[in-house]
């Protein structure tokens, strides 16, 4: 079986039951740490460097009322580490035990979180479902061992060597909205991995510390490389290895990132969010899923926009392929002066095939439709390819 085979709506079927037969209750965790909308973003800190989970749930009294997100807060690089966790808390979403699985992989999808809640009637949290406990079921799925990780991964990817200095690292990661960048030698061997957990856990024990932006990396001295902070002989995984495989080394090495490689070079990057995306894309439907992340709220404005220009371009597409899903994640960052630039990343899961696209650019419905335009040149030229194929063997 491969991801191609999802268009068997047979064997899809078959799949999800495999997926969600598993259980709320039988994977979430009932034992985790909260915050109050009146502790410190400090607080929250401590816990997430303790614990490892990157999303806390904020109560008051027994309620769940919200959270507090790890990659949220990296953004927010001027927030004191003394503010009040109320001014940094989001809302996010929250499931009962009579969720499905692939329900609350979508909503870590559409959401880009790395737990949800389970709570009962009263928002009482009588549990969390961490990523890693879809990938612990990923990895217990027999079909997810006969589709093979370059079906999934993104082929597309952004290094650093040893020798760079700890800001290009920190530049990839803001412009990318990541949080871990492989390190390649000079021949592209995979050498090592440098992280944000890695960086902050670093700078928590410098002194004078006050904003999140001390911690992760903002006035690091720029004369320190990467080799300074990287972690050196990281787990890889052949590009021909299966996604069950995949999984199961992230669940038992505790990892969220598997770099790709090909005769040990690198050739790409599979995540945990790529394992939980295909997942997600098992969720009983009957449109197409697009999903856009990242945008704030000055951006939110486009959404009609880029909802049209989606349509549109995905209209051509489906005259060759029957498109699936879309994601797509936004980032802005200030490029220049107080300039905002555009970095956007998409994938397209269509019936047989997959295609990943990034596309930068200064004005956000521009960078949208270029983007999408790339993705049905892309979709194109595979048909014609496949077409060119089957002529020959003919």
């Amino acid at each position: 079986m491969g991801v191609k085979d999802l268009q068997d709506l047979k064997k899809l079927s078959m799949l999800r039951s495999q997926i969600d037969g598993k259980g709320i209750a039988k994977i979430m965790n009932d034992d985790f740490r909260t915050v109050g909308p009146e502790d410190r973003v400090v607080d929250a800190l401590h816990i997430m460097k303790e614990t490892g989970s990157q999303d806390i749930p904020v109560v008051s009294g027994n309620e769940y009322i919200g959270s507090v997100g790890y990659g949220t807060l990296l953004k927010k690089k001027s927030v004191l580490l003394d503010s009040k966790i109320r001014t940094v808390m989001t809302g996010a979403p929250c499931v009962t035990k009579e969720a499905k699985i692939t329900e609350v992989a979508e909503l870590m999808i559409m959401n880009n979180a790395r737990q949800i809640p389970v709570v009962d009637r009263n928002r009482r949290i009588k549990g969390v479902v961490s990523r890693s406990a879809l990938i612990e079921v990923a990895a217990s799925i027999k079909a997810f061992r006969e589709i093979k990780v370059w079906e999934i991964m993104s082929s597309s990817v952004e290094t650093v060597k040893e020798n760079d200095l700890l800001e290009d690292a920190l530049e990839v990661m803001r412009g990318l909205d990541i949080r871990t960048v492989p390190v390649v030698d000079a021949s592209g061997t995979v050498v090592g991995i440098v992280g944000m957990k890695e960086i902050i856990d670093n700078n928590w024990r410098r002194k004078g510390r006050q904003t999140v932006g001390d911690l992760s990396g903002k006035h690091a001295p720029s004369a320190i490389l990467v080799e300074s902070f990287c972690a050196t002989a990281p787990e890889t995984i052949p590009w021909d290895s299966t996604i069950g495989a995949a999984a199961e080394m992230m669940m038992n090495s505790y990892i969220s990132t598997l770099p790709v490689t090909e005769n040990g070079k690198l050739v790409g990057i599979l995540t945990q969010y790529d394992i939980i995306e295909m997942m997600a894309a098992c969720k009983e439907r009957e449109v197409m899923f697009v999903q856009i992340s990242g945008l704030d709220e000055d951006d939110k404005y486009y959404s009609d926009v880029m909802d049209e220009l989606i349509s549109y371009e995905m209209g051509k597409v489906a005259k060759v392929n029957r498109p699936q899903s879309l994601t797509i994640h936004v980032t802005k960052y200030n490029a220049a002066g107080a300039r905002h630039k555009y970095s956007m990343n998409a994938r397209l899961i269509m019936d047989d095939d997959m295609i990943s696209a990034k596309e930068i650019g200064w004005d956000l419905p521009k960078t949208t439709e270029d983007l999408l335009k790339k993705i049905v040149t892309m979709v194109m030229d595979a048909k014609r390819e496949k077409v060119d194929f089957k002529k020959k063997i003919r």
